[in-house]
């Protein structure tokens, strides 16, 4: 609940327009809609930060220095017999260079102490990446010096350590070796037991290639380890800019207690960096001049508004109580999905006219025109429930309507039918519509509440487009019961008592199906021969072929990616093949020049979205052309993304196979309670058993063509 408050206060003043957040009906699940956004990466960022703000003392640079020294010497002695090549083993890319954004925290009397651009230069002429030294002399200093080979030390030309708490940089694919190193127990223990190492954010803003991280010395000074403040005394925080600068900025307050705890902690670090730390990374290190009292400070640096103003939100929102981590994703852009509503919408209008047609065409104008009005009237309604719930109308949702519009007119075929058997009989056109209404009530409560208790356990069980199909299905079911029975009754006991003239055929219609006798089982042995025929191949497919599962049972990535022109489907995937290690899926999507593709590369890492992405960029550039960056190749040619993790494919999975359970279920005890008969509910179970083989076989069978 903590969470969904937090995550609440967050996307609201993220700015979209009319964000949706709900409960899933799993345990420590929330779906969150956010049409118009433009920057998911900003999005998974804002969604998956804890906001676990820090203030530490920190130790100088000098010293820390020494211990660097000794550290490599006992690296040194450790690596010397291995030959190791340090600058392969550390092409693993840093944990701390995907989420982090930029912060810097002063307040009025706190200057942030940065190392000169002159000692930079002096760092990039160390760096062993860049050094122009021959082979064998590259290889000779990484050998003696296996620390300093990946962590360049934070001095001066003449050698001196600059003040602060920066003990060193390192180029992003080298920062998780400097950990590795740090981290051995040999080293470990050499350096003070309060010592801890944190990475800071973002790049060093001097270093023109934006490759090289800060390393920070931070020191504990309390029992229990943890930090003297935390971001739990913030009492508000908002965006602002620097009028002298004119950059963004976070004026934050604090509460009583976390005033006298922070003026303390500035008198007695007078002359030292205090490190502002968020979710594990520095944002800033400055130093403090002269004692801060008032408990009101700012949070400053090289960063964007929008960064300013997640980082207040954050404070603002508060800490989440645990990391939020996102287990499915869906991006639509908005060509895709302009498409994709009117291919809905058309499909729905198109349907909508056809019945309404129908109606006209079988049962007279009169009799046609009534039931084409429940129509409209089921249709208001669902959708004036939608709206009224703020319930969200999704694309399956759509098709849950289209579903609805032919089961609302199966209630009036119902109601007409008997209608008719009533006026073949002799009865008078009163009579005949009240007993064709009393007739028609078991055989249309009985279809709709089956159904209605399908959809209950689909929106139940269901997460995302399989709730959204279910809930305007519920929603239509109660709906159209109401149009189709009560209103259609009210306008003809209307008309007779107006006298008027009603027929329920027309001279086309009149004698329509009234002979037919088709005797089904007497053709039994030929269905069984068909029937067995048909699930004999189902079964046979399914053992040889098996099924080819979306990523919704499977997990994975799937992206629709429009192209200029035609490619064939083999040649995107031998591209692709070289940037993922395995031949992802093309298929052709909605027209020949759009390709829907999906892949599992990475699928086990939730951060790596941005990876994925540059890597299918990358393997569709020489189809793209260089003129296409992967800016223009994210707004122009990907049109739409799609996320499932392997732990909600599974969760897909157990769920959908207990919704035909329960379903199953739920249908055999309602028929056996309605017909007192359990041979009733038996035959039922079965006869949906033996369908749902022939359509599953008939997807192992077809899948691939």
């Amino acid at each position: 609940d903590n969470a969904y408050n937090i995550l609440t206060n967050r996307i609201d003043r993220f700015g979209v327009v009319q964000p949706t957040i709900q409960r899933l009906s799993t345990q420590g699940r929330i779906m969150i809609e956010l049409p118009g956004v433009k920057d998911p990466t900003r999005v998974r960022k804002l969604l998956q930060e804890t906001a676990d703000l820090e203030f530490w003392e920190t130790y100088e640079n000098s010293e820390i220095g020494p211990y660097l020294m000794q550290a490599n010497e006992i690296l040194k002695k450790i690596l010397k017999p291995v030959k190791t090549d340090t600058t392969k083993s550390s092409q693993a890319p840093a944990k701390t260079k995907t989420t982090a954004k930029s912060e810097k925290s002063t307040s009025a009397n706190i200057n942030d102490t940065t190392t000169s651009a002159d000692s930079l230069i002096k760092l990039l002429e160390a760096d062993t990446t860049k050094k122009k030294e021959s082979p064998q002399s590259l290889e000779e200093f990484k050998t003696e010096n296996p620390l300093f080979a990946v962590l360049i030390p934070n001095t001066s030309r003449d050698g001196k350590y600059i003040p602060g708490s920066v003990v060193g940089f390192a180029h992003a694919r080298d920062t998780a070796m400097v950990n590795k190193y740090l981290h051995m127990k040999q080293v470990r223990a050499i350096f003070p037991r309060n010592l801890r190492f944190y990475w800071h954010f973002k790049p060093y803003k001097y270093d023109p290639q934006q490759s090289l991280f800060e390393l920070h010395a931070i020191k504990v000074t309390t029992r229990d380890g943890r930090p003297p403040l935390t971001g739990d005394v913030i009492t508000g925080a908002r965006e602002e800019f620097d009028q002298n600068t004119g950059e963004a900025k976070v004026t934050m307050s604090m509460n009583a207690e976390g005033a006298k705890t922070w003026a303390r902690l500035t008198r007695e670090n007078v002359g030292k960096a205090i490190a502002i730390v968020l979710d594990n990374y520095v944002y800033s290190a400055p130093r403090v001049n002269s004692e801060i009292k008032g408990g009101n400070s700012e949070i400053t640096g090289d960063f964007t508004i929008d960064e300013a103003k997640d980082l207040a939100n954050m404070l603002k929102s508060g800490k989440m109580p645990a990391p939020a981590k996102i287990i499915q994703e869906a991006v639509v852009g908005p060509t895709l999905g302009k498409e994709a509503i009117n291919a809905g919408l058309t499909s729905f209008l198109i349907a909508f006219i056809l019945v309404l047609a129908y109606m006209v065409f079988y049962y007279s104008t009169r009799a046609g025109w009534v039931a084409d009005l429940a129509l409209f009237l089921n249709v208001f309604f669902i959708l004036g429930v939608l709206a009224s719930l703020g319930a969200v109308l999704t694309l399956p949702g759509i098709a849950g309507i289209v579903l609805t519009v032919g089961m609302s007119v199966d209630a009036n075929v119902l109601i007409y039918e008997r209608i008719k058997e009533e006026l073949r009989s002799g009865k008078g056109m009163k009579k005949a519509i009240s007993e064709g209404y009393k007739h028609a009530y078991s055989a249309i409560v009985d279809a709709n509440v089956t159904t209605f208790l399908t959809g209950v356990i689909l929106y139940v069980l269901g997460t995302g487009p399989i709730k959204g199909f279910a809930t305007t299905l519920v929603i239509g079911i109660l709906t159209s019961l109401f149009s189709a029975i009560f209103i259609t009754r009210l306008v003809f006991e209307r008309a007779l008592k107006k006298n008027s003239k009603l027929t329920f055929v027309t001279r086309i219609t009149e004698k329509a199906f009234t002979n037919l006798n088709f005797k089904y089982i007497e053709k039994r042995k030929l269905a069984y021969a068909i029937s067995g025929t048909v699930i004999l191949i189902s079964i046979v497919s399914l053992f040889v072929r098996g099924l080819s599962p979306g990523i919704d049972f499977t997990g994975g990535r799937t992206y629709v990616v429009r192209f200029d022109k035609a490619y064939p489907s083999q040649d995107i995937q031998k591209d692709l093949a070289k940037v993922f290690g395995k031949a992802p899926e093309v298929k052709v999507y909605g027209n020949v020049r759009q390709m829907k593709i999906t892949t599992q590369y990475m699928i086990d890492d939730p951060s790596a979205d941005n990876l994925v992405d540059q890597k299918l960029y990358e393997g569709l550039k020489p189809l793209l052309g260089d003129q296409v960056d992967i800016k223009t190749f994210n707004e122009k040619y990907k049109q739409s993304s799609q996320t499932v993790g392997p732990t909600i494919a599974y969760d897909i999975k157990v769920q959908a196979m207990w919704a035909v359970f329960f379903s199953l279920v739920i249908m055999f005890l309602y028929i056996m309670l309605r017909f007192r008969n359990w041979r009733f509910g038996m035959g039922a179970v079965g006869a949906l058993i033996h369908d749902s083989m022939i359509v599953i076989g008939m997807f192992s069978l077809l899948y691939g063509r």
